[in-house]
């Protein structure tokens, strides 16, 4: 069963807004077990409206499109529907008492434009809207069921959810499960290597799964898609592959679909009992905002200091002078004496610092840009250090530290875990 996403938007295609409800629609229509085919995406345009909705209406089965049904002389969608299908737009007196009631309830008065959005083309299905002005619809657009929808996110979500899905749901034939797998660590073609028996029909070959990955710097996503007839079968295969795939990459993954590093990282030390603080020079407070991103940090983050200037590394966390001029600021020894000086200066138990060349200047021929040099102080260990080379631009270079950064704090964070015979670190639960 095929379906195409439909957006409308001058905004969209010019580039000045991210098109986010593609994506949740795709990924919605995927579960429910469609073959999205076809994103595609016209301004705010008459003729290209109609013209792209009448060459859906002949090559899917079912259309959902988004944006174009406010107030204002750039709203088009509804008219143009009306001028695929050859019908008159025709007033709907329920739709507009709910709109005027929507205003009156708001203390405000409905402006006359906000008519237009009580209009609809003739024979259409209304789709009413409980979380705004504009109100849905559905026609019949030559093989397919067409659904428009407002652009507001919220409200695109709660019409999908409420109208399109029950409408939609029996037409899918076939059934289709996925479960995320994020990991970090590797890049997507490593990732592949580890998988290719699996990927590449080999002795662990399930038949009916499809293995994609997705990359968001600096993670990647593994997703495991399985379809069959009964969703039930398609849950148990995918699970089934899924399992196989996080054990193949048990040293990089940790969490799934709704998950991220820092909040992992945070868990692990939380559970280990660790109040951690950073000392950064490189990444600016990067460490510091992806720790402390997540709800309920306070429990685990007592601070750090962003320490730019070799004078404030002095100054603020004690860090010799001498060991600056003889090392320089991009130097492990420096990077050991900045995670000792937080350490001493918050009393947290575990410290991370670096200290590094994010670019595009400032590089040498011993120290390029892209090297940081990083180090992990305990209360209970001695220091630890080393030194990275990020080759690649100014924002890559500071996010790749951040992360790498947080990797150490992991690993000593799952040894603090075995010390206190916690026994094994249990990944997060999968997303689905």
């Amino acid at each position: 069963m095929t379906a195409a996403i439909l957006s409308i938007g001058t905004e969209l295609t010019r580039g000045e807004l991210v098109n986010g409800n593609a994506c949740f629609l795709a990924e919605r229509l995927t579960a429910l077990g469609f073959n999205v085919v076809e994103h595609a995406t016209v301004p705010d345009d008459t003729a290209r409206i109609v013209g792209t909705l009448k060459r859906l209406g002949q090559q899917v089965r079912v259309i959902v499109c988004t944006g174009g049904l406010g107030p204002t002389s750039d709203d088009l969608t509804t008219a143009a529907v009306s001028s695929a299908l050859g019908v008159p737009l025709l007033r709907h007196e329920a739709s507009l008492a709910a709109i005027e009631e929507r205003y009156r309830a708001s203390k405000r008065v409905m402006p006359r434009l906000n008519l237009k959005q009580a209009d609809f083309p003739q024979g259409a299905s209304i789709l009413p809207n409980a979380v705004g002005t504009a109100p849905g619809f559905s026609v019949t657009l030559g093989l397919a069921r067409a659904f428009f929808l407002p652009g507001v996110p919220s409200e695109m979500q709660h019409l999908f959810a409420v109208h399109v899905v029950p409408a939609i749901e029996p037409l899918a034939t076939r059934k289709s499960f996925q479960v995320h797998i994020r990991t970090f660590g590797l890049g997507e073609s490593a990732l592949a290597e580890r998988l290719r028996d699996i990927d590449l029909g080999g002795a662990r070959h399930v038949p009916g799964i499809t293995i994609g990955y997705r990359a968001s710097f600096p993670e990647v996503e593994v997703k495991v898609l399985a379809e069959h007839a009964d969703l039930r079968e398609a849950r148990a295969r995918a699970e089934q592959v899924g399992a196989e795939v996080r054990a193949l990459l048990s040293d990089v993954a940790y969490g799934g679909k709704d998950d991220n590093y820092p909040g992992y990282v945070g868990g692990l030390l939380l559970r280990a009992g660790l109040r951690i603080a950073v000392a950064e020079s490189c990444t600016g407070g990067l460490i510091g905002k992806l720790l402390t991103d997540a709800a309920g940090s306070s429990a685990y983050v007592l601070g750090g200091a962003v320490t730019y200037a070799n004078s404030t590394k002095h100054r603020v966390l004690g860090v010799d002078k001498a060991l600056l001029r003889e090392h320089g600021a991009v130097s492990e020894e420096v990077a050991r004496a900045m995670a000792e000086g937080v350490l001493r200066l918050t009393g947290a138990q575990i410290a991370v610092a670096v200290t590094g060349i994010a670019g595009p200047g400032g590089g040498t021929e011993q120290r390029p840009v892209g090297t940081v040099c990083f180090a992990l102080a305990r209360t209970t260990a001695e220091t630890q250090s080393r030194t990275e080379y990020f080759p690649h631009d100014r924002e890559h270079v500071r996010m790749r530290t951040a992360y790498s950064a947080l990797r150490l704090v992991a690993g000593a964070a799952q040894q603090t875990l075995e010390t206190l015979d916690a026994g094994p670190i249990e990944h997060v639960e999968p997303s689905t």
